[in-house]
């Protein structure tokens, strides 16, 4: 059976005492020159399974690699089909710019769960009442894609202290500026109406100029 791409969790590696130091550490220097990964076979809950060594700093990293049989078919889980709008993609690509950063530093990235239970247990060991839990979120239902996506971008402007410049709009609404009657400006006068005018004088003359019959 071949083994599946797909890589599952890393592991560091330590060398097994003394006699294995000098090779492992020619394995991780051979490794981080040639910007390659080796592949290795080993033993885990009784099975035999492959896995991707590289290196990370000065150590060498395992991921294990999945058999086949181990992967779930991805077709099961895909959506049904819907349509994708470009304005739709647009409004995610303009709030993936506002979200990128370079660096993973802050309050969002801080580990929660953890701080929480560090919190129920010292509370628990100083037989004080424990933390409020903090309420859980309704699920929100969103009825315009596109205006969801133009309140995040704004949001995420202002968190940044950016201000919204022409290319943020409200994409969920369009409107098309009506056409306003032309004007002829004053003074002149089309060619047609000149055209109108000058038959009328010619008509009124001639009808001045004739003499009545007699009977």
């Amino acid at each position: 059976m071949r083994p599946h791409t797909d890589i599952g969790e890393g592991y560091y590696l330590q060398p097994a005492g003394q006699v294995a130091a000098k090779p492992y550490k020619l394995l991780r220097q051979a490794l981080a020159r040639s910007a390659k990964v080796a592949v290795a076979k080993y033993a885990w809950s009784g099975r035999e399974r492959l896995g991707l060594l590289r290196v990370r700093d000065d150590v060498i990293v395992l991921h294990a690699m999945r058999w086949p049989d181990e992967i779930r078919d991805p077709a099961e889980l895909l959506p049904p089909p819907v349509e994708i709008s470009q304005e739709e993609i647009d409004g995610a690509l303009a709030l993936m710019d506002t979200m990128t950063r370079e660096d993973l530093e802050g309050e969002e990235f801080r580990d929660t769960y953890t701080d929480a239970l560090a919190q129920v247990i010292e509370a628990k060991q100083g037989d004080k009442p424990l933390p409020e839990a903090p309420q859980a979120e309704e699920p929100g239902k969103v009825l315009d894609l596109m205006a969801a996506l133009t309140e995040s971008v704004s949001k995420a402007k202002a968190a940044r202290g950016e201000t919204d410049d022409a290319d943020v709009h409200d994409m969920s609404k369009k409107t098309t500026a009506k056409k306003a009657p032309k004007k002829t400006p004053a003074g002149k006068t089309t060619a047609k109406t000149e055209q109108k005018t000058a038959a009328a004088k010619k008509t009124t003359k001639k009808t001045a100029g004739r003499r009545p019959r007699s009977a």
